[in-house]
């Protein structure tokens, strides 16, 4: 088994052998979308989610590039700092959280996570919501599941976005960050399906309202370990719920920083 068995199982979803083979390059993917298709049917998506969902799938050249060009991560601290705005983001950040005050308090009195680590994230995704992405996300999603170099982490990725199509929450032609990031705090779609919230309560789950996305963001970082009232700088209690946001240690930093900025 090659993706996650309990993710899959969460989702509702039974767990085929996954027969379809990787590939590095755009040759082998039409073979490959056709046979994915039947294991998906196999585990449990429906036959018209199946037949929406890949309609105007494209291998994701775009996505590939970027994904094996990743440089910003490589940046030292100061650099990648400057590189994403991250005075902006603290300046704009403390507006933010006046503004929205009754909403940041609603969430740490639930979730325990304060203003500053969440705006951090916000700001450093999506620039509070201003963009989000342009990408085909059924496309990189399915591109990255086909390409050998993540395969298994992005198979489980795609599952997740085909029972959010069925669901009802996310558009089969939904444009996103390249690598199938979804809303204004970037949220991969297992990750959706794990932790998403209605924060605005009305009845769905869409990560481009910044009630939904915030709330889902806290419940992430709750479901990472978060502790109330702890510490989120390195070393701290609540760090290692940061790690688990984002694997560059560079961008841990980054979001511990403006976020105490902010939260002063």
């Amino acid at each position: 088994m090659l993706w996650s068995a309990a993710t899959l199982l969460a989702m509702g979803l039974s767990t085929p052998a996954m027969s379809a083979q990787c590939g590095n390059n755009s040759a082998g993917f039409p073979a490959w979308i056709e046979q994915f298709k039947k294991e998906a049917a196999r585990a449990g998506i429906s036959d018209r989610t199946i037949s929406r969902a890949f309609a105007n799938v494209r291998y994701a050249s775009k996505t590939i590039s970027l994904d094996r060009n990743q440089r910003s991560f490589k940046l030292s601290f100061e650099q990648f700092m400057q590189k994403r705005g991250a005075n902006s983001i603290i300046s704009q950040g403390k507006k933010l959280k006046q503004r929205n005050a009754r909403l940041f308090n609603a969430l740490e009195q639930k979730y325990g996570v304060p203003a500053g680590p969440l705006i951090a994230i916000w700001g450093m995704e999506s620039g509070f919501g201003r963009f989000s992405g342009n990408q085909h996300t059924m496309s990189a999603v399915a591109t990255l599941a086909y390409d050998c170099r993540r395969s298994a982490f992005f198979t489980e990725q795609l599952y997740a976005q085909l029972q959010l199509i069925q669901k009802g929450w996310l558009s089969p032609d939904f444009k996103g960050a390249a690598h199938g990031e979804i809303g204004q705090t970037q949220f991969l779609p297992a990750n959706v399906v794990r932790f998403g919230v209605d924060g605005d309560r009305n009845g769905s789950i869409n990560l481009g309202s910044t009630a939904d996305a915030l709330a889902s963001t806290a419940n992430f970082l709750r479901g990472h370990g978060w502790k109330r009232g702890g510490g989120y700088q390195p070393g701290e209690t609540n760090f290692r719920a940061i790690k688990g946001w984002n694997a560059a240690g560079v961008y841990q930093k980054a979001i511990a920083k403006i976020g105490a900025e902010i939260d002063r």
